[in-house]
């Protein structure tokens, strides 16, 4: 049984026709018979006597009538629904925080000048959360910070970018122009959680110089990453575009490693399996303008360095 066979029986019952349903639906006659036929062999029971070449709702027929009315209006319902839905196009977008943070505003206010008429849903995350909904059809493209290790995605690296040591500038850092790597031993540190890409590079660089510093604070906003720097002391390891504001304003101080251990790219993610619209190649296409910030070139930066 299914929606047209209630349809169909819809039709037979308000004319009291199988002739005159037929040209109503622009179906044959012997399509209406065979469709109220097979009907009546599913629930096992008459649903219209045959009187004087009129057909009569039976009882059953009736109960039948009384509950196929809704149905058939709710899948109506939703067949409109879904045919409006689909003269709209919808990208759905995800990011890692810090690209959350940083470009994820920018890409999509571009997107929206070249695609005004496609509706745009972001969903900020770190790097595990974002492959999941990946792998769970819930995103159609990502923008990302950290490794990706499931094989069911294909990354590709788009935007380049490097970590770099901040600090307050009252930190006793601050007015150095030097920092050796070796100094971080012991020091405070404000972390990000576990899962996210920026932390995962970080600890391995730790792991690489066999550091022990002090994780005194872990945090995914990042209002409370750079509080934690400004105003209780913290040293940071983070993305360059992260403290962009505080950079520029000399509040934050940095330091970029002399090596290219903290380098990295932000990735576009997306299923292997995933049929590539043209939206999606637009946002391919306004990601590779997002390279590194030239506002840097006007800030003093210092170097952290691997000089004992």
């Amino acid at each position: 049984m299914t929606i047209r066979h209630l349809k169909i029986f819809i039709a037979v019952a308000e004319c009291g026709s199988m002739n005159t349903a037929a040209k109503n639906l622009f179906l044959s006659q012997p399509t209406i018979s065979q469709a109220i036929r097979e009907l009546e062999e599913y629930y096992d029971t008459r649903l219209f006597d045959r009187l004087s070449k009129r057909l009569h709702i039976t009882p059953a027929g009736q109960e039948l009538l009384n509950s196929a009315y809704p149905v058939v209006g709710q899948f109506e319902q939703i067949d409109r629904n879904m045919r409006k839905n689909n003269l709209k196009d919808l990208l759905r977008i995800g990011s890692t925080i810090t690209v959350g943070s940083c470009l994820i505003s920018n890409i999509l206010n571009d997107f929206n000048c070249l695609m005004p008429d496609t509706e745009t849903y972001t969903f900020i995350g770190n790097t595990h959360t974002i492959e999941e909904k990946l792998l769970k059809s819930e995103l159609d493209i990502a923008l990302v910070e950290g490794e990706i290790h499931r094989p069911d995605l294909i990354t590709v690296p788009s935007i380049r970018d490097f970590l770099v040591l901040g600090c307050a500038e009252d930190h006793p850092f601050a007015c150095r122009e030097e920092v050796c790597v070796t100094e971080l031993e012991n020091q405070k540190f404000v972390m990000r959680e576990p899962g996210s890409g920026t932390r995962a590079l970080f600890d391995q660089f730790i792991a690489r110089h066999k550091l022990n510093i002090r994780i005194s604070w872990e945090a995914t906003c990042p209002d409370a990453f750079r509080n934690a720097i400004l105003y209780n002391h913290c040293l940071a390891v983070v993305s360059v575009r992260l403290l962009e504001r505080d950079i520029r304003s000399r509040t934050i101080r940095i330091f970029n490693p002399q090596t290219t251990e903290l380098e990295r790219s932000f990735s576009l993610a997306y299923h292997k399996d995933k049929v590539f619209t043209p939206s999606m190649e637009i946002i391919r296409n306004i990601v590779a303008h997002y390279q590194q910030p030239d506002w840097l070139n006007n800030i003093p930066v210092g170097t952290l360095s691997d000089r004992a």
